[in-house]
């Protein structure tokens, strides 16, 4: 599940809309939704996410947020490490290979840190 779809799939439940009511508002198919929310398929187009915001009917901070988690919601990430430094391109491959093994509170960690980390570099 991708940060997006879980948002999604929070705001639906606690509004109690079924997937079926929400695709059909949003003219997509139940199983596009589905597979949205599950992290099976990538980000929504523009379009799509301001028809998802206008059909939870939020504004401001809450659009932002739905905005935000879309860009970072990519279940498909290609990193290119050419022209950067040996550790980064071993890092993306560990990551590779171990992020399906690691617990949500590593993953959680590992992104705290990241953000941290490169915030400090700006």
């Amino acid at each position: 599940m991708t940060p997006l779809g879980a948002k999604l799939r929070a705001m639906r439940e606690a509004r109690g809309i079924s997937l079926k009511e929400m695709a059909a508002a949003l003219n997509v198919s139940s199983a596009y939704l589905s597979a949205l929310e599950h992290g099976r398929r990538g980000q929504p187009t523009s379009f799509l996410l301001h028809r998802i915001i206008a059909f939870f009917n939020i504004i401001w901070d809450e659009a932002e947020e739905l905005q935000r988690l879309a860009e970072i919601s990519d279940p498909k990430v290609t990193i290119d490490t050419g022209g950067l430094v040996p550790e980064a391109t071993e890092l993306t491959n560990r990551l590779r290979d171990s992020i399906g093994r690691l617990e949500a509170e590593d993953l959680k960690f590992l992104r705290d840190e990241m953000v941290k980390r490169a915030s400090r570099k700006r």
